[in-house]
């Protein structure tokens, strides 16, 4: 086993909360394919390849940045048979959950292939296994956000009264023998948004390189959020961070993408940002709680 690497972060005021994580066990490893060492240590910039780690391991690097929650994706990465594709299983995000709670929630992924079977167990996921959000990664399907397909999806969330979480902006290249399209444009969940008013968008990854058009989405819809994390603070477009810290503080959610970005060095890139006080703590906490329906 391995621990998370060391950025201490400076001490903070604020217990923040990620709402992208990727469970990095040794048994959610096991169900990810081979392209992922070379991607984490080629585009994501890895010192190395990131072995496993456990659940306990990841919780210190949590507290050592000051990251009190963490939710944990069952990601949906592609349509199973295709190469590269895999889906975590929901019970191995449900178990780090379970063991942990008020610790991790499960963010349930969707495939939008799967019709309403997919439906189903995302139903039985809130339901059941008590997770509190959907999330999906359109380029693993080539469907744009607006895409017919994942309308029964976003129905079901408004029926549970769970967020839809989805990636936007340019997706990169994970497996070699399967080059798939950045169709996550953030414009995209303007007819979303549209057709589903009462649903809680959350448009994760930033939109770079489409931020402005995040911002307008985030502007024009009441609910529709950004998630922003995936890309360090520190290469934030301006606009971004102009946004943040004025007219859209209610509008943004604190995020890593972990392995992706570390905790720690995350936590000083903030840091670093000189957040108002007001816009650090909706930013790294209250946002969350209040889009996610969650007791503080």
């Amino acid at each position: 086993m391995t621990k998370p690497r060391a950025h201490a972060a400076p001490e903070v005021d604020v217990r923040a909360i990620d709402t992208v994580v990727n469970i990095w066990t040794p048994e959610a490893l096991a169900q990810r394919p081979d392209w992922k060492d070379g991607f984490f240590a080629g585009k994501v910039k890895s010192k190395s390849p990131m072995p496993g780690m456990s659940l306990e391991e990841m919780l210190a690097g949590m507290d050592a940045a000051g990251i009190e929650r963490g939710f944990l994706v069952a990601a949906r990465a592609g349509r199973l048979g295709l190469p590269g594709s895999y889906h975590m299983p929901y019970q191995i995000v449900a178990r780090a959950c379970e063991r942990y709670p008020g610790r991790f929630y499960g963010l349930a992924g969707v495939d939008p292939t799967q019709g309403m079977d997919g439906v189903k167990a995302l139903e039985h996921a809130v339901r059941e296994l008590g997770f509190v959000a959907a999330h999906a990664y359109p380029h693993w399907f080539e469907l744009a956000p607006d895409h017919a397909k994942w309308y029964p999806f976003y129905a079901k969330c408004c029926e549970l009264g769970v967020p839809f979480m989805t990636q936007v902006g340019q997706s990169l290249i994970y497996s070699p023998e399967q080059r798939l399209r950045s169709v996550g444009r953030p414009i995209a969940l303007d007819a979303v948004a549209c057709d589903f008013p009462e649903l809680k968008l959350i448009g994760i990854h930033v939109g770079i390189p489409w931020t402005d058009e995040m911002i307008a989405m985030a502007w024009k819809h009441e609910n529709v959020y950004i998630g922003a994390d995936a890309h360090s603070p520190r290469y934030w477009p301006p606009a971004f961070v102009h946004y943040l810290n004025s007219y859209g503080r209610t509008k943004v959610l604190f995020g890593t993408d972990f392995p992706v970005l570390d905790f720690g060095r995350t936590m000083t890139e903030v840091a670093a940002l000189e957040l108002k006080p007001e816009v650090r703590r909706l930013f790294l906490r209250e946002n969350a709680l209040r889009v996610f329906g969650l007791k503080g």
